[in-house]
């Protein structure tokens, strides 16, 4: 059986070191908080699944960074989409303009030929080559410069 999801507040980007340290009071004093999620997309709260929140209250008392824990408590169900992982890919389209961030073409400009989400990639071809070559790299090695454009 899992126990509730809390939320706490805390000050904007020290959401990793409140939840380093509610862990290791939660080891030291055998607490029975359960996880601990810092969602990227969620700034100044961290999420504690826990058995119950006098739990977390007591593990948050002490902390620097820890500001209060919000009244209620959420459901696995409710944060599910923190816990999927977003493709690298998404919003990538083809035709798009982009820039290579990593690899040999760094700071390559690029048109995005196709996408691959199975795969988290792109097939792009470079602006610069004199033969069109089609380059394939990982969707977070590029950066959209436009969105799609009409071909000239």
């Amino acid at each position: 059986m899992s126990g509730a999801i809390f939320v706490v507040k805390t000050t904007a980007n020290q959401e990793r070191s409140v939840a380093n340290m509610v862990a290791q009071i939660a080891k030291k004093d055998g607490l029975d908080i359960r996880a601990i999620l810092v969602p990227d997309e969620l700034k100044g709260y961290i999420l504690v699944e826990a058995g119950s929140p006098e739990v977390v209250d007591q593990a948050i008392q002490t902390l620097p960074h820890a500001r209060t824990m919000v009244k209620g408590q959420s459901s696995v169900a409710e944060i599910e989409h923190f816990l999927t992982p977003k493709l690298a890919v998404t919003g990538i389209t083809e035709g798009a303009i982009v820039e290579l961030t990593a690899g040999p073409f760094k700071g390559e400009k690029a048109r995005v030929r196709r996408v691959d989400e199975s795969r988290d990639e792109i097939t792009v071809e470079l602006f610069e080559s004199v033969v069109p070559i089609p380059v394939t790299v990982h969707g977070s090695n590029v950066r959209i410069l436009k969105k799609e454009e009409a071909e000239k």
